[in-house]
């Protein structure tokens, strides 16, 4: 299988730190006695002005990569390519980076004191982002691109317990509620669930100024304090569970993975909840079973995944399908100048195709269906979300769900190095930029799903002041289970029939609840389309 490797258009190497201002400004020196004669001539002294320095290296290397990469670049004034250097300045300021004495005026004239205005290279980078939080809303600088790497592998500090924080409607009243138990972690040693209510940490009541603190902050080690739901009302019960976060946890992406029969149908149930790389053999593996169990319908839990890798989501969607190899899957959208560029030299890079192996020639283990059943949720992003449209115009995809979280752009990790790849990049710092890069269409230019994609059956529940849509979180259910809400309503389309309801457990009434945030939104990753790229220069 094809990864992505970025060939730059522009070599950017690092700015001198120092560099000095030719021009000189002269003001007579008054001469002591004696009197000038023609024997001791007058001499003035020129006073050299204090020279402009850059005052910090980390404040060039953000200007410069989204100056040459972020996809908005042409929108944000001040990373023009002529904002601070005309053409010609700044293509040797590109060009002829490390001979001092041809970098442009303007460097000291206008850029270094640019630069210099941003006391922290986070708030350089917050101010070149375009419409941040409104267009914007998923470009990101880390100090510690180490802990960035490890977050895409899946690896990074967590005690495994996935939940979401809510607000009963009409009141502060914070809670949370557990979601999943990540395989392997030390919640998954001690007395905690899916559908479990807490209430506290530590002995504190959550609020909606303290959450951050007491869940993740630096504290690893945290007693939780458990709840009961009760007449639209939740109450301490006396439990606690403690838990301890674990530093270089690798959750496992595939949380269930099974074959369910009903009526003799056999249905594949996966549910998959990161993107991450280094799973490629799991998630082949996985398929494998599936195809050994006989399974001629895939239910594909993505709720919970907010994306990761766009090469991963290729290889999904071709262990789904199998009958499409090198048909493209989906299409990349750059900046001005990428666009041009690979148009020019090198189109096929701006096209994913279905494989049929993967990346170290595996060959893939693929169902060959002509239909999908995929479960989504506002947390369903990015590459989740790419599955669903890329997908769209070979197979018919029936989702099941609520709105996705609508994110159709990609990013690329951009290095402290001449041409931004991690190789040779800057010893003195870890700083790395994941901005976005490109945006993402289906074979058919099909993008700007602003909103989320909207499912085609919407899972809704019943409550004392209505009705709501999403999940009930009085009636969670267990993952996999035929009867859990969401999987009982795909194994009704598939079968034409309901599921069989567990005698021992009743329908409750649902409890209207604001959503604060996830476990999820606090990890590394966030909500990502990553594009895995090595720069050939």
């Amino acid at each position: 299988m094809k990864r992505k490797y970025l060939t730059l258009i522009y070599v950017l190497p690092f700015l001198a730190l120092v560099i000095f201002n030719c021009s000189k400004s002269e003001a007579p020196v008054v001469e002591s006695e004696p009197e000038p004669t023609e024997e001791t001539p007058t001499e003035e002294t020129p006073v050299e002005e204090p020279p402009i320095v850059l005052d910090n290296e980390i404040n060039d290397f953000v200007w410069r990569g989204l100056n040459d990469l972020y996809l908005w670049q042409a929108d944000v004034p001040n990373l023009s390519d002529t904002e601070f250097f005309t053409m010609a300045e700044y293509i040797t300021f590109y060009n002829n980076y490390d001979d001092t004495e041809n970098l442009p005026e303007n460097i000291i004239d206008t850029y270094f004191p640019f630069l210099n205005g941003y006391n922290t290279p986070e708030s350089l980078f917050d101010d070149l982002i375009y419409e941040k939080d409104v267009v914007d809303k998923f470009s990101w600088i880390v100090d510690d691109y180490i802990a960035l790497e490890n977050s895409f592998q899946g690896t990074y500090t967590s005690n495994g317990v996935d939940f979401q924080l809510v607000r009963l409607s009409g009141t502060n009243d914070i809670f949370g509620y557990v979601r999943y138990i990540a395989n392997d972690s030390d919640a998954s040693t001690k007395d905690i669930h899916r559908g479990d209510y807490f209430l506290t940490v530590d002995g504190q009541q959550l609020t909606i100024n303290n959450y951050t603190n007491l869940l993740f902050g630096s504290n690893n080690t945290y007693t939780l304090g458990m709840a009961t739901i009760s007449n639209n009302t939740i109450s301490n019960n006396g439990k606690t569970v403690e838990l301890t976060k674990i530093e270089n946890f690798t959750e496992n992406p595939i949380l269930v993975n099974k074959t369910i029969d009903v009526g003799g149908v056999k249905i594949g149930y996966l549910m998959y909840n990161q993107f991450a790389a280094n799973f490629d053999d799991e998630l082949n593996d996985a398929f494998a079973q599936l195809k050994a169990d006989g399974a001629t319908e895939l239910v594909l839990d993505l709720r919970y995944n907010p994306g990761g890798y766009g090469y991963i989501a290729t290889e999904l969607a071709s262990m789904i399908t199998g009958q499409f190899d090198g048909d493209i899957f989906y299409k990349e959208q750059w900046n001005d100048k990428y666009q041009a560029y690979f148009e020019a030299n090198d189109p096929e890079y701006l096209l994913n195709r279905f494989v049929n192996k993967l990346s170290d020639d595996t060959p893939l283990n693929s169902l060959n269906l002509n239909r999908v059943y995929i479960l989504t949720t506002d947390e369903t992003a990015s590459s989740s979300e790419l599955i669903i449209n890329g997908l769209n115009p070979y197979i018919d995809v029936i989702q099941i769900g609520t709105n996705t979280y609508g994110k159709f752009n990609g990013s690329v990790t951009i290095y402290d190095s001449p041409n931004f790849g991690k190789s040779n990049a800057n010893p003195s710092h870890r700083y790395a930029m994941q901005p976005i890069v490109l945006k993402s269409t289906n074979v058919n230019d099909v993008s700007d799903y602003y909103d989320g994609l909207v499912p085609d059956y919407l899972i809704t529940y019943d409550t004392s002041s209505g009705t709501a849509e999403g999940e009930n979180i009085l009636n969670l259910g267990e993952l996999g289970n035929e009867n859990e809400p969401f999987l009982a309503k795909a194994i009704e389309l598939i079968t034409g029939s309901t599921a069989k309801l567990d005698p021992n457990k009743t329908e409750k009434q649902g409890l209207r609840v604001d959503h604060i945030v996830s476990s999820k939104d606090f990890a590394p990753l966030g909500s990502g389309l990553i594009v895995d790229f090595k720069p050939m220069k």
